[in-house]
């Protein structure tokens, strides 16, 4: 193994990359606009173990950011577009 490298996965899971894609299109994201999104442990009472935080930072303006109580690779198309789409209710 080279020098510096490190082994796993090169990138983000397929399934991080396909809810980015979903959020971008879902918004209208330019190229410019920056979209996170990390699965978190929940420790809120009555909170699921795992949920997943979806964040959007443009490089002006407001970052938004909305949180979905499951994990990321339970999240579909149709969850991302109830809370994307929510009028100005972004947790």
């Amino acid at each position: 193994m080279p020098l510096g490298s490190h082994p796993g996965p090169p990138g983000p899971s397929p399934q991080l990359r396909e809810l980015k894609e979903n959020v971008r299109a879902l918004l209208g994201l330019d190229d410019d606009t920056a979209v996170v999104i990390r699965q978190l442990a929940c420790t809120e009472p009555g909170c699921p173990p795992l949920e997943t935080v979806v964040a959007v930072l443009p490089m002006e303006g407001e970052a938004r950011r909305w949180t979905l109580h499951r994990p990321a690779d339970q999240v579909t198309e149709t969850d991302l577009r109830a809370v994307l789409l929510r009028p100005e209710q972004h947790d």
